[in-house]
C-alpha cells in the first residue's frame, strides 16, 4: 500500500546487475517484510484464549501497528533517499526479526504490544524505500512492469502473512511459535538477498541530513484530495476490519475455528486489492476512483449482510469485492493527488494521504472494539459499516458531480 516518494534516485544500473532478476528479488524481500505485519491475524483468537483479553484489546494491539507506520513515514520516511536503500531495508528487516522474537517470547499482553510496534516500524521503513528500490532495480524502460512487481509484492505479502500463519497454526504443531520461526528464517534469507543486491542511490548523505516530512495540502490539491482521502480512509478501514476482527467473527458467529480458513479470508481481501490496483492501468485513474468507491460500498453492503445473516459466502464476497474496490480507489487516489500536487511538494502531499489512509486502519477498528462490549460484535460491525458507507457515498457523489480532470 505504498508509492515511491524519492527525491533523487538513479534508475539505471551497471550492466552486470541490470535485469529483472534483481527486480524480482527486491520484490521478494518486500513481500517477506510485509507478510510479517499480518502474520498474527489468524492467531488473535488463540492469544485471547491464552491471555484473556477483550475484543477492544485486539483492536488496540492491531492499531498500534498503524500508529508506528505513520510515525516512521512522517519522521524518517525519506531516509533511504539520503543514506541509501539497502541500509534502510536492512534496518527494516531487523525490526521485523525483533517483532517475530517478541511474539515468540510472548508471556503477556506487553509482548504483543511490543511486537506490533516493531512490526509497524519495519513496515514504515519499507513502505517508500522498498517500492523505490524495486522500481530502480528494473531495466531501463521497465517502469510499468516494475510497478506491477512492487504492487504485487506489497499487497501479496500482506495477503500471504495470514495465509501462512493460518495454515501452520491449523495443520502443524506449536501454532503460536512455528509461524514466527518460519518468518525469522525468511527474514534471514531476505537480509542475505539485500546484501547481494546493488545500491541504487549514488549520492548518499549522512543520516543527520534526514528531516521529518511535514504533511502539506496546497490549495490546488484540496478539491482532488477530499474525495481521494475519504476513499482511502474507508478502503484501509475495511482492510483493517478484516485483519483485526474477522477471525473472531468467523469463530463466534459462523463457528469457523479453522485457522487456515480465517487466514484465507483475510488473504483474499489483500489479493483482491492487488487485482484492483493492477486494473487501474486499463481502467484509467479518472474512472478508477469512483469505481473504487462503488466497489467499497458494495463490499460494505455484503459485509453487512454477512453480519446480519451469518453467511460465510457473503463474507468471502465482501472480501473480494471490497478488496478490488480498495485497490481501485487507493491507486486512483494516489494518481490523482500526485498529479495535482506541485512537484516540490509531491512527497509532502503523498505523505498526507498516507497519514489519512493509515488513520483508517487504526481509528475505526478501535471504535469497533469499544462498541463490541455494549452492543456486541454484530452491532458494532453494523455501526462501522453504516459510518463507512456514508463516507464513501459522499465521496462518490462528489466525484460524480464534479469529476476531477484525468491526470497521467
Amino acid at each position: 500500500m505504498a508509492v515511491a516518494t524519492a527525491r533523487v534516485t538513479v534508475g539505471a544500473m551497471d550492466g552486470g546487475h541490470r535485469g529483472w532478476l534483481a527486480c524480482v528479488l527486491g520484490g521478494a524481500v518486500f513481500a517477506v517484510c510485509m507478510a510479517g505485519t499480518t502474520l498474527p491475524t489468524p492467531l488473535y483468537p488463540l492469544y485471547q484464549a491464552k491471555f484473556g483479553f477483550s475484543d477492544l484489546t485486539v483492536t488496540v494491539v492491531y492499531a498500534l501497528y498503524a500508529f508506528a507506520v505513520i510515525a516512521v513515514l512522517l519522521l524518517v520516511g525519506n531516509a533511504s533517499d539520503a543514506v541509501g536503500r539497502r541500509p534502510v531495508l536492512l534496518c527494516g528487516l531487523g525490526f521485523a526479526a525483533a517483532s517475530a522474537v517478541c511474539f515468540l517470547c510472548a508471556t503477556g499482553l506487553g509482548w504483543l504490544f511490543a511486537g506490533r510496534l516493531l512490526s509497524g516500524l519495519s513496515a514504515g521503513l519499507f513502505t517508500g524505500a522498498a517500492t523505490a528500490y524495486v522500481m530502480e532495480l528494473a531495466p531501463e524502460g521497465g517502469a510499468s512492469r516494475a510497478t506491477f512487481v512492487a504492487t504485487a509484492a506489497n499487497m501479496g505479502g500482506l495477503g500471504c502473512g495470514p495465509l501462512l500463519s493460518g495454515v501452520l497454526a491449523q495443520y502443524a504443531d506449536w501454532p503460536l511459535y512455528l509461524p514466527f520461526v518460519t518468518h525469522l528464517i525468511l527474514v534471514a534469507g531476505a537480509a542475505l538477498v539485500v546484501l547481494r543486491l546493488p545500491e541504487t542511490v549514488r549520492e548518499r548523505q549522512p543520516l543527520r541530513t534526514v528531516r521529518p516530512q511535514r504533511p502539506a495540502l496546497p490549495p490546488q490539491v484540496r478539491a482532488v484530495f477530499a474525495p481521494a482521502a475519504i476513499a482511502s480512509f474507508v478502503g484501509f478501514a475495511l482492510l483493517g476490519l478484516f485483519t483485526s476482527v474477522s477471525p473472531d467473527f468467523l469463530a463466534r458467529s459462523l463457528n469457523v475455528h479453522n485457522h487456515a480458513v480465517s487466514g484465507l479470508v483475510v488473504a483474499l481481501a489483500f489479493f483482491s486489492s492487488t487485482a484492483g490496483q493492477l486494473a487501474v492501468g486499463p481502467v484509467g485513474a479518472r474512472r478508477s476512483l469512483p469505481l473504487g468507491c462503488a466497489g467499497l460500498l458494495a463490499g460494505l453492503v455484503l459485509l453487512a449482510g454477512a453480519l446480519r445473516w451469518d453467511l460465510m459466502a457473503l463474507v468471502v464476497l465482501s472480501a473480494v469485492v471490497g478488496g478490488v474496490g480498495q485497490g481501485l480507489a487507493f491507486r486512483g487516489a494516489l494518481s490523482e493527488v500526485a498529479g495535482a500536487s506541485p512537484q516540490r511538494q509531491h512527497a509532502e502531499v503523498i505523505s498526507t494521504l498516507f497519514v489519512v489512509a493509515y488513520a483508517g486502519i487504526s481509528l475505526p477498528v478501535i471504535g469497533v472494539g469499544l462498541l463490541t462490549r455494549p452492543i456486541g460484535l454484530e452491532g458494532a460491525g453494523l455501526v462501522f459499516i453504516a459510518c463507512m458507507a456514508v463516507l464513501v457515498s459522499v465521496a462518490a457523489a462528489y466525484l460524480l458531480r464534479r469529476p476531477v480532470p484525468a491526470r497521467t
